[in-house]
Parts: C-alpha cells; sequence; structure tokens
C-alpha cells in the first residue's frame, strides 16, 4: 500500500468529517433530532475510518515510504527511466 493512496483516502475522510459535522449542526439548530442522531452516526463512522487509517499507515506504509534504501533504490530507477526517455 502507498503513503499517497492513505494521505489521500484520509483527505476524503477529513472532507466527509466537515460536511457531516456541518450538516449535524445545522440539524441541532433546526430541531431535527432524528437527523441529529443519523449523523452523528455517520460521523462516529467517518472518524473512526480515519482512525483506522492512521493506524494503517503507522502499522507499515509510513515506515516504506521512509525507509531510504527503498527512496535510493526508487530514485535510481526514475533516474534510469528519465535517461532512458531522454535517449529515445
Amino acid at each position: 500500500m502507498d503513503a499517497g493512496l492513505i494521505a489521500a483516502a484520509q483527505a476524503v475522510e477529513h472532507y466527509e468529517i466537515t460536511r457531516y459535522g456541518t450538516l449535524k449542526r445545522w440539524a441541532e439548530v433546526l430541531g431535527l433530532s432524528e437527523a441529529v442522531t443519523l449523523l452523528d452516526a455517520t460521523l462516529q463512522e467517518e472518524a473512526a475510518t480515519d482512525e483506522a487509517l492512521t493506524v494503517l499507515a503507522d502499522a507499515a506504509v509510513n515506515e516504506e515510504a521512509t525507509d531510504t534504501s527503498n527512496a535510493d533504490d526508487m530514485e535510481s530507477r526514475s533516474g534510469a527511466k528519465r535517461r532512458q526517455g531522454a535517449s529515445a
């Protein structure tokens, strides 16, 4: 799994959390108690998903992304690709 993919997924979760939080607050102001309950449940699910993504990233992906030998290998491969592309 790629650190960039997890970061993108977390960005989506954060966006959803802000939208559901806003909708929940509007429902509270309007006295829509059933909507508040449903939106609160959705907010809890989104927060749990965000936390699961954080755990996943901390468990292995961020470690892989910062592994210097992996970074050196990736850079040498991308440099080789650039050189191949320049000669093509």
